[in-house]
């Protein structure tokens, strides 16, 4: 049996992460590590150093509890995954990095839905490391965040539906760039879901690949 190792900067992906795991891989044990202070010192700029320090400590650890790989499951410390990624023996993913691979053969004008801000930033880069003439457009949902804290994900899905609903057609492409937001589109059937792109489904079929 093969073991993968998950660290989530928010309890909002633990149990839908490890539910796709287990829906695409099969013969595989899922071991969570949750940090739920990283987000609020990333939004503060407070002692990156040591966070990243940190995040890169239960990487090494899942790694020592035998994980054949270890996954971010957040966009906003992505760069600290890839940074692991060089150091470790295991592959060490962000969830992202298919998303972003995706975006860039779907075209260039590429629009970058987030509700974090510091999210932006790592996913911008990313994509256009991915894709060098990509045109990245950013919008912040920051009100959406807010729900998502006080615990009213309706709310929260709300607002990310009605931003997406703005902004669709505008360019070839348009990515939701943490992967809490995947679950706003869960239930939207009037939105044609074919130029939007979320993170988790794509970056476990990356994990996927690379385990087998």
């Amino acid at each position: 049996m093969k073991k993968v190792g998950v660290i989530h900067t928010t309890p909002a992906t633990l149990q839908s992460t490890a539910k796709l795991i287990k829906d695409n891989i099969s013969d595989i044990q899922v071991m969570n590590i949750l940090d739920d202070t990283i987000l609020a010192d990333m939004a503060a700029e407070h002692n990156i150093d040591y966070v990243k320090e940190r995040w890169a400590v239960y990487a090494k650890t899942l790694a020592e509890m035998g994980a054949d790989a270890v996954l971010s499951a957040c966009s906003t410390v992505g760069p600290f995954a890839e940074e692991c990624n060089e150091k470790m023996d295991i592959p060490v993913l962000r969830i992202d990095e298919a998303m972003a691979e995706e975006a860039v053969k779907m075209g260039n004008k590429i629009t970058v839905i987030a509700t974090f801000k510091p999210t932006l930033a790592p996913t911008t880069d990313l994509i256009r490391r991915k894709g060098p003439n990509a045109e990245v457009k950013t919008i912040l949902i920051d009100e959406a965040y807010k729900e998502l804290n006080a615990g009213n994900q309706k709310k929260h899905n709300e607002l990310i539906i009605s931003k997406v609903k703005e902004e669709i057609g505008k360019a070839d492409v348009m990515v939701l760039a943490q992967a809490s937001m995947s679950a706003a589109l869960a239930d939207c059937n009037e939105l044609d879901l074919s130029r939007i792109l979320t993170s988790p489904l794509l970056g476990i079929l990356k994990l996927k690949s690379i385990l087998e």
